[in-house]
């Protein structure tokens, strides 16, 4: 094993910005299958898209040394892995869950995009973690489902907490309030046997670790194993532990784990429209800018902003206008991996549907439209009433206060009370971990083959001897506890 000094963690009182070489400019976060413009991969491209899949793999296949055509070719498999299930299979999923099944149920319910699915090769290919989305969308399916969710108090506990972070706010003046020490322990497994694993294979992992940034502060790698990481700096786009191993029995798995914590507060600026100031002289274009193919302003889209944005000239307001538009419009579903998904927020803008990753995108483009800086951030939401998960969220940039928190997938929330309702518009709770301060660039060190997911980073990414492995090759195990500091709450900046 090659063990790695492990870096100093820096406390910054200042909230990071990404070094000067990770924005001028930012990659594109998705496969060059998506980007090419090489003729072989342009034709493949369109051939995967029409659902000709056999066609494009057999066209590529005298190209597979190259990396563009392995790329592509990697793309067509992870899509058939998000689309394995026949009419049949679904047929068989959905038989204990839904009372008096027919297959007539799942045609009417797939001709209407109730159930998500397709067409590969001619053949329909429904969606591996359906029935999630059927029960989102199908109120025949919803009627007749068997096994309901039991009622959770989820929603009334974290309303109680935003009205606790508000009168805390009101009370000391301050933004940021409550906080929460979170203990983290985070394990990634490559199993035992392993396709291509060998003695004397080199095993590279990237974990997660959270960022030192505005109201997130005293981070504390506390053990890890095996060694120490690699930490990347502070303000990276992703925030990693890198851990290097060398496998002695490739028939016994391995496992990379950290323990950590961090101090989360919640965030709430007193936000005026009244107040809004024009940007900064010098202000970075970046995040103002189309980053192709997630983030691009089509003619649709184009359109779309001016007609919610209307005669508006505020950015806060015109701001608020998009997320409330979001929050009408969008519905959140189940999603497939970004990896398959050529254009984020084309997908979100013409499916009216997407995950919170989706909707960030989508809500960040449409705001750069409109003349409003915004970025992407994520990492984990870690709220105790064990809604604990995989989280991407956004920023908005206006003067005087910078950057602000927008989540547009918790959107507005059930409540009387307008400050309750619009929290997620330029606000955030206690209960997140941020990891990444942007998306699609390199991690630290560099991953050498085309990672799992090339936009976000929360699950941890592993290869072995250059080799990616998919989310399918490995497990990891994210765990969790939470107290409340006994020393009052740092000072705002």
């Amino acid at each position: 094993m090659k063990l790695l000094l492990l870096v100093p963690i820096v406390v910054l009182m200042s909230i990071p910005s990404l070094a000067a070489d990770d924005v001028s400019t930012p990659p594109t976060g998705a496969s060059v299958a998506w980007t090419s413009t090489e003729p072989l991969i342009v034709q493949a491209r369109e051939m995967i898209l029409t659902g000709r899949f056999a066609g494009a793999e057999r066209l590529l296949a005298d190209h597979a040394t190259e990396p563009a055509a392995a790329e592509t070719l990697e793309i067509i498999r992870r899509i058939r892995y998000d689309y394995p299930l026949s009419e049949a299979d679904v047929y068989q999923k959905l038989r204990p869950v839904i009372r008096d099944l027919t297959t007539a149920d799942i045609d009417r319910w797939t001709q209407r995009r109730e159930i998500q699915y397709r067409t590969i090769d001619n053949e329909l290919r429904y969606f591996r973690r359906e029935p999630s989305n059927l029960f989102r969308f199908c109120p025949d399916a919803i009627a007749r489902r068997l096994n309901k969710p039991a009622a959770t108090t989820a929603d009334a506990d974290l309303i109680a907490h935003l009205k606790r972070i508000m009168d805390e706010a009101n009370r000391t003046g301050r933004e940021q309030v409550v906080p929460i020490v979170h203990h983290i322990k985070y394990a990634l497994t490559v199993p035992a046997n392993t396709p291509g694993a060998k003695a004397g294979s080199l095993v590279r992992a990237w974990l997660p670790f959270p960022q030192e940034y505005r109201q997130q502060s005293d981070v504390r790698l506390e053990s890890s194993s095996p060694g120490k990481p690699v930490i990347a700096p502070n303000g990276s786009a992703h925030r990693t532990l890198y851990f290097e191993q060398r496998i002695d029995d490739p028939a016994k798995p391995i496992t990379f784990e950290a323990v950590y914590s961090y101090t989360s507060h919640a965030y709430y600026p007193k936000l005026d429209d009244a107040k809004v100031q024009a940007l900064p002289a010098g202000f970075d274009a970046t995040y103002l800018a189309e980053r192709p193919p997630h983030i691009r302003f089509s003619p649709k889209l184009k359109e779309t902003v001016a007609r919610v944005v209307g005669e508006e000239t505020n950015p806060l307001a015109k701001a608020r206008k998009l997320f409330h538009w979001v929050d009408a419009t969008v519905r959140y579903h189940a999603e497939e991996e970004y990896t398959i998904i050529p254009a984020i927020s084309e997908h979100c803008l013409n499916d009216c549907r997407g995950d919170c990753g989706v909707q960030g995108t989508f809500f960040i483009t449409l705001c750069r439209a409109a003349g409003v800086p915004a970025r992407w951030q994520s990492g984990w939401e870690t709220r105790p009433d064990g809604e604990h998960n995989m989280h991407d969220w956004t920023e908005i940039y206006v003067a005087p206060w910078g950057w602000i928190p927008c989540d547009p997938s918790y959107g507005l929330k059930k409540s009387d009370d307008p400050a309750v309702r619009e929290f997620y518009f330029g606000h955030q709770d206690s209960y997140r971990m941020i990891v990444n301060l942007d998306y699609g660039h390199p991690l630290t060190p560099a991953k050498q083959s085309l990672r799992s997911e090339p936009a976000d980073f929360q699950r941890g990414e592993v290869e072995i001897d250059g080799r990616n492995l998919y989310f399918d090759q490995y497990d990891y195990d994210f765990a969790f506890t939470q107290n409340e500091p006994l020393s009052r709450p740092r000072p705002n900046p």
